[in-house]
């Protein structure tokens, strides 16, 4: 039978780690003082941040694996299956957990869902310089200050504020991160258009219907949020703006075809409803794909 466990509670994760429970919410952990062990899957109900010290086995969420090692920064949000393929392991580096009770009423609450890195893939971790691994232990040094600190009216309020401001480091370190590995990036741009091209040029529209950024997301072997923080990094529009530029583009183009009306046109690129394809023309063009061909009779 898998070995699996199911960490629910901070207090949970803690003992699985022999680390003493200072706060029911939230908490640091030095895994170098954990015992080794033999994990396949964990179920999380809790937000997970990994700094991992040393290799210690490959990483599995959904189907990728990503051996991380020193330097590398994971997250993982509520609700995930996680996998460790490695028969034994002695674990290494730091976790902060920390349970999504402890966000109700706070700013963070508010916009937990902004920091799109919880819902990367492994192989989309953040790695991070050493100068930037300070600053992740500064603030994990804060964090475990207030756990150690007797509780009191500031505790939440620190504890929370601390968060942010580690995940805010983080967002910082993405976007270094987007920056240094520019021409990584340009290649799966150049991927995206040839995707998006082939995609209005095969019966796909018609068989499978608009394209979506999920679609485009799979193709590329990237999560959805990592996809469009990429394509909004790279080209300043969203993914979804940027498929439907091209959709515009496609449109405009069998507009000319007057052997087809503009309702086999909209079926033919994928709406199900022809009033749909009216609508986003006009938004984009300024007018109706039947005004817009009767322009071009006239030229």
């Amino acid at each position: 039978m898998e070995n699996q466990i199911r960490f629910d509670s901070v207090s949970e994760y803690n003992a699985f780690n022999q680390h003493e429970t200072l706060h029911p919410l939230a908490t640091v952990v030095d895994l170098s003082k954990a015992e080794a062990r033999q994990l396949k899957t964990m179920y999380l109900g809790l937000y997970f941040v990994m700094l991992k010290g040393v290799a210690c086995g490959d990483l599995r969420y959904g189907k990728q694996h990503y051996d991380y090692q020193e330097g590398t920064l994971v997250f993982f949000a509520p609700g995930q299956v996680v996998g460790l393929e490695n028969e034994l392991y002695r674990p290494n580096g730091h976790a902060l957990v920390f349970h999504p009770d402890l966000l109700h009423g706070t700013s963070l609450n508010q916009h937990i869902h902004e920091y799109n890195f919880f819902r990367y893939q492994t192989h989309e971790s953040l790695h991070i310089s050493e100068r930037e691994r300070q600053i992740v232990m500064d603030c994990f040094a804060k964090i475990r200050y207030e756990l150690e600190h007797a509780l009191d009216h500031h505790s939440r309020k620190l504890i929370v504020s601390n968060i942010e401001l580690f995940l805010d480091y983080c967002k910082r370190f993405y976007d270094r991160q987007f920056l240094t590995r520019e021409t990584v990036h340009k290649g799966i741009i150049e991927r995206f258009e040839a995707l998006l091209t082939n995609y209005f040029l095969s019966d796909k529209p018609g068989a499978i219907g608009l394209p979506s950024v999920a679609y485009f997301a799979n193709e590329l072997n990237l999560s959805t949020k990592y996809f469009g923080d990429l394509v909004r990094k790279e080209t300043g529009q969203t993914a979804q703006d940027y498929i439907q530029a091209k959709l515009i583009d496609v449109a405009k183009e069998k507009i000319f075809d007057h052997t087809k009306t503009v309702s086999e046109i909209a079926f033919e690129m994928g709406f199900k409803y022809p009033q749909h394809f009216s609508r986003l023309f006009k938004q984009h063009v300024g007018q109706t794909p039947n005004a817009f061909r009767g322009l071009q009779n006239l030229n």
